[in-house]
């Protein structure tokens, strides 16, 4: 099996909007549909990723760029997941390395970070396995934001 990110297209937009998630992981993740819209009004800073395993389509990522109000070289992971049926085969992690890779590979990359829900334990606990230290709740204090950084 062969894991790769590519652009989002017309050609795959269909089907990385039908990706479903189970009932209990919705709270935990905004919409492929609403991700890939707010990605279409910033797209020098917004990227979106199909996941493709072989050449099926199973998880949608999304990380963005620094702009002019973020610190360089701070980027981001903002939406990330992999269709239910596929979870557990370690297709999530290939995906998320890929990612990863991506955007250490930039010039100005200094750190990446990533939220989510703290009663999401698998999320906690599969993010540290990648590398990602907690640094504490969000402005809100709705998420908790773990970092890696670069330099």
């Amino acid at each position: 099996m062969s894991i790769s990110l590519r652009a989002v297209t017309a050609d795959n937009f269909d089907i990385v909007s039908e990706l479903p998630l189970l009932p209990e992981q919705r709270d935990y993740l905004a919409s492929n549909d609403y991700s890939m819209a707010q990605a279409s009004f910033h797209p020098a800073t917004m990227h979106t990723r199909a996941v493709y395993c072989d050449e099926d389509v199973i998880g949608f990522l999304m990380f963005v760029s620094p702009d002019e109000e973020d610190p360089p070289g701070y980027y981001q992971i903002w939406r990330f997941m992999v269709d239910h049926r596929r979870q557990g085969q370690g297709l999530g992690r290939a995906a998320l390395g890929l990612a990863l890779a991506e955007i250490r590979a930039r010039p100005d990359a200094r750190s990446i970070e990533i939220c989510y829900k703290p009663g999401n334990a698998n999320a906690k606990q599969f993010y540290a396995s990648m590398g990602f230290v907690e640094k504490g709740m969000d402005a809100d204090g709705n998420d908790m934001l773990a970092v890696i950084e670069l330099s």
